[in-house]
């Protein structure tokens, strides 16, 4: 009899011990990611930034033709400012004629149009497509480089420095995982017109047939884009990118020791991001949150919220734990500007903070009457005493 009770206690003991377990088993545990060999790659969510997966994403690598990824954002900019449009004829001229490596295969005084131009720069790689287009929005490739590192110092792509528009190997030309990542993610969220361009598998001009080389676009299917490179000096490279259930991934391998490595590499990065992770839009931009009390202003509160759509990447099976709590600032006395933080948006999930997001105003309140300040000034220094 005491050696049942024994034997009832201690499975009592593990049944309990089993149900804590479970109770207390996070939903945030992944697996590591898969083994690249590489010389560095990273993993990104397009739209939240978040990085799934890294190896040396900062270091300083030849992008080979990857550089035309921000040759064509140069581009897609200008064709929104309404600079230059898809019609417009471009006259080639001898030295984008005379561009070796992968071509477009232009003439010189040929006159080519625009959306020609671009399509010979993402499916064939032309390195005559690309000085052509340089030399036709900025005068020169020179003048063109220069544009290329500023739009770059603007998204944040702060190890990458341009000498040409075509991605020849040079010393000082260089980038990095994180960057080409953060410029991938800008063009598919920023110019989804222009995006489409890059799931273009060929391209005939002058009766030659052209495949992009992009193999993702053949082999995964939530493949849409966007840039493979090549050099003896910078090995295989691709950017490439992937849309999933609204999930968009961002993959970058680069000195990949072959075409066809580093067409499985991105789709090993691309099925774990899927897999493991799940990205969620929290809040719209230029959509109230929350209100905020104005004193001695011309209105009594204030609309609080983001400037840009604000999405999180957790792994899956987290974003159904996800919490906010809002805090606003008190006792805020008017002037107000516009996009002035006046309190912030607290997000956790398993008992973790997992990022405190601004609240900004949404619009601006200037100073009230001389009565508003009157009845405030009372309204004030009842709240102070409270």
């Amino acid at each position: 009899m005491k050696g049942f009770l024994k034997r009832l206690l201690v499975s009592a003991t593990l049944f309990c011990i089993a149900i804590t377990s479970n109770a207390n088993a996070s939903l945030s545990i992944t697996p590591t990611p898969p083994t690249i060999d590489a010389t560095s790659y990273i993993l990104m969510d397009a739209n939240s930034k978040e990085i799934l997966a890294e190896k040396n994403s900062d270091k300083h690598v030849p992008p080979a033709s990857l550089t035309k990824m921000m040759t064509l954002f140069v581009i897609s900019k200008a064709l929104n400012e309404e600079k230059i449009s898809l019609n417009d004829k471009v006259r080639i001229s001898e030295k984008a004629w005379r561009m070796g490596g992968s071509k477009m295969f232009v003439k010189v005084d040929d006159e080519v149009l625009v959306s020609d131009l671009i399509q010979g720069i993402v499916v064939d790689s032309g390195n005559d497509a690309a000085v052509a287009m340089a030399e036709y929005i900025a005068g020169s490739e020179e003048s063109f480089v220069s544009l290329m590192n500023t739009q770059a110092q603007e998204l944040g792509m702060l190890n990458t420095n341009f000498t040409d528009a075509t991605g020849l190997t040079q010393p000082a030309h260089y980038s990095t995982a994180r960057d080409l990542a953060i410029l991938a993610s800008t063009i598919a969220t920023q110019f989804p017109e222009e995006y489409k361009w890059y799931s273009q598998k060929w391209f005939t001009y002058a009766d030659i047939k052209q495949s992009n080389r992009n193999r993702l676009l053949w082999r995964y299917k939530y493949a849409d884009g966007l840039k493979t490179g090549h050099t003896d000096a910078a090995q295989y490279c691709l950017v490439g990118s992937a849309k999933k259930n609204g999930m968009r991934l961002v993959s970058v391998v680069l000195g990949a020791p072959s075409d066809a490595e580093r067409t499985t590499d991105s789709q090993k990065l691309l099925t774990f991001g899927f897999r493991f992770f799940k990205t969620v839009k929290l809040f719209d931009a230029n959509t109230t949150i929350a209100k905020a009390r104005i004193y001695y202003g011309q209105r009594k509160s204030i609309n609080l919220g983001l400037q840009t759509p604000y999405f999180i990447t957790v792994p899956d099976g987290v974003e159904r734990k996800i919490k906010t709590s809002i805090a606003t600032t008190k006792l805020q006395k008017a002037p107000v500007k516009k996009g002035e933080q006046l309190g912030e948006i607290t997000v956790t999930a398993e008992g973790k903070t997992l990022a405190i997001i601004p609240l900004v105003a949404l619009h601006a309140d200037a100073k009230g009457s001389v009565l508003t300040s009157a009845t405030d000034s009372v309204a004030l220094a009842w709240n102070k005493w409270l």
